[in-house]
């Protein structure tokens, strides 16, 4: 079986951003993009993924965290793309409930190659620790438009902002990973279109 792994690098005036994924990990996340909540978050999606992630930024947080956030969902979306190749044999659909305390969030996807974004997200909250909340959906959907998924939340509940972003993170862990697994039934792209 071939190693599933990619390296996506990208540099603006904006960010400077390395990223590396396998897909066939066991969860070690190293992060650094100078956000302490979004470094978490990710080092998060890594474990709770089993991907093996080293992703570094450098951004203009002097401006606002938006810049690194989204660039970060771009780098990581085209990482995964990369990393999956002609998307033979996966499962190409995974979802997740998942609870954590207050909260419980439904993240679905398709690995189709359409990208799009779906949520119904309410964190109540402008900032959860030194991120702009705001930015969890930009990172959702730059990630989307990047990878070509059709993605989507549900807040089924949740009051704590901190509760429902990791909420989120973790569950989308669980879905990619479920969707990048492989199907032992099939060895083609799973699709009448015979591409994804």
């Amino acid at each position: 079986m071939l190693m599933r792994a990619a390296t996506v690098g990208r540099s603006t005036n904006e960010t400077q951003i390395k990223a590396t994924i396998n897909l066939d990990g066991t969860g070690t996340g190293k992060v650094e993009t100078g956000i302490g909540f979004f470094d978490h978050m990710l080092v998060s999606f890594a474990r709770h993924g089993l991907f093996d992630l080293e992703l570094h930024c450098a951004g203009d947080l002097e401006v606002d965290t938006h810049h690194t956030v989204e660039d970060v969902g771009i780098v990581l979306g085209e990482a995964v793309k990369q990393a999956l190749g002609d998307k033979a044999g996966i499962r190409r659909y995974g979802s997740c409930l998942l609870p954590m305390d207050d909260a419980l969030i439904l993240c679905a996807l398709d690995l189709s190659g359409r990208p799009y974004l779906e949520e119904d997200l309410n964190l109540g909250t402008q900032k959860i620790g030194d991120m702009d909340s705001e930015m969890l959906l930009e990172f959702f959907y730059a990630f989307s438009y990047s990878a070509g998924a059709n993605l989507h939340f549900i807040q089924h509940r949740g009051k704590n902002a901190h509760h429902i972003a990791e909420a989120c993170f973790k569950a989308f862990a669980k879905a990619l990973d479920a969707a990048t697994s492989y199907e032992p039934r099939t060895k083609e792209v799973w699709s009448t279109k015979g591409v994804l």
